[in-house]
């Protein structure tokens, strides 16, 4: 497993929940946010490079690897109200949020809620939560990518199907949808499948999937989004077979503030991953320089 000498596993308590993260380096608090089916490992690359600058915490998400497994808090409500207070708890009033994934769901959420609490918002792979619930329903070809999604929704059968045969899963969801496939040896997929082996982690990951198509939650998709006040920063993988980047079509109408949106050529979904000094270079890029305009 990678691993580095300087950086550190801790345990926190924040939105009444046990969160494990990994931290290094010292300054301005830079949070990255894991994707499914992932946990802090996805972001081992950028841990290192981004701690020469900030103080950079990696949370397992809610029901993810080592932090606390409850039923419920999967929606993106509660999930972005656990990293608020995830930077509270951490002594700070601000952070820069990059967020991949699922991460980047939450992420956007976040910045509607809480901007105040965010400085610079980086997302990776990671479309506006609303424009994706849309699209998943009305876009055939985001629908044939995202078919686990709904197939998600049926209760109890997916974690118990994927349980049959996790090693499998695993490895068709990196190494398959990688554009390179060389950045996920079978170490590595050892550790996303002894993440997942846990108790309970399965379903939670499941579940925030399950969340997006609640009755109650139709409401907020159909309304017209807060628009997004803080700097923010979109990367995505030219050859992204899990999330187009048509995705970010017109995006700019939902964010009011300075914006860039980069594809990084022949790259896949797990961008941080697949092509880590190009991410590195980016979020540095963005996250250091004086101002935004």
């Amino acid at each position: 497993m990678v691993s580095d000498s300087a950086w550190q596993h801790q345990f926190i308590e924040a939105n009444a929940i046990r969160l494990h993260y990994v931290t290094q380096g010292e300054g301005e608090l830079v949070l990255l946010l894991h994707g499914f089916p992932e946990f802090w490992y996805s972001w081992r690359y950028q841990i290192p490079a981004l701690a020469k600058h900030f103080k950079v915490v990696v949370p397992d998400l809610r029901g993810y690897n080592d932090s606390e497994k409850p039923k419920s808090g999967y929606d993106l409500d509660t999930l972005s109200t656990d990293v608020r207070s995830l930077i509270e708890r951490l002594g700070y009033a601000r952070a820069h949020i990059v967020g991949h994934d699922w991460g980047g769901a939450i992420a956007w959420r976040l910045a509607q809620q809480f901007p105040n609490f965010i400085d610079r918002l980086a997302l990776l792979s990671a479309p506006h939560p609303q424009r994706f619930a849309k699209d998943l329903l009305s876009n055939l070809d985001q629908l044939r990518r995202s078919w686990y999604v709904l197939a998600f929704q049926v209760p109890n059968l997916p974690e118990w199907l994927i349980q049959l045969n996790l090693r499998e899963f695993v490895r068709n969801m990196f190494q398959e949808q990688a554009v390179r496939k060389g950045a996920f040896t079978q170490e590595q997929i050892q550790q996303y499948q002894a993440a997942l082996q846990k108790p309970g982690a399965l379903a939670a990951a499941v579940n925030s999937y399950r969340q997006l198509f609640l009755s109650g939650n139709w409401i907020d998709w159909m309304r017209s989004p807060d628009p997004i006040s803080v700097p923010t920063l979109v990367l995505w993988g030219d050859e992204d077979s899990i999330l187009s980047p048509k995705l970010m079509d017109g995006i700019e109408q939902w964010i009011s503030a300075p914006f860039q949106f980069k594809l990084i050529p022949h790259c896949g979904h797990w961008i941080q991953q697949e092509a880590p000094q190009t991410v590195n270079r980016e979020l540095l890029q963005f996250l250091r320089s004086p101002a935004l305009a």
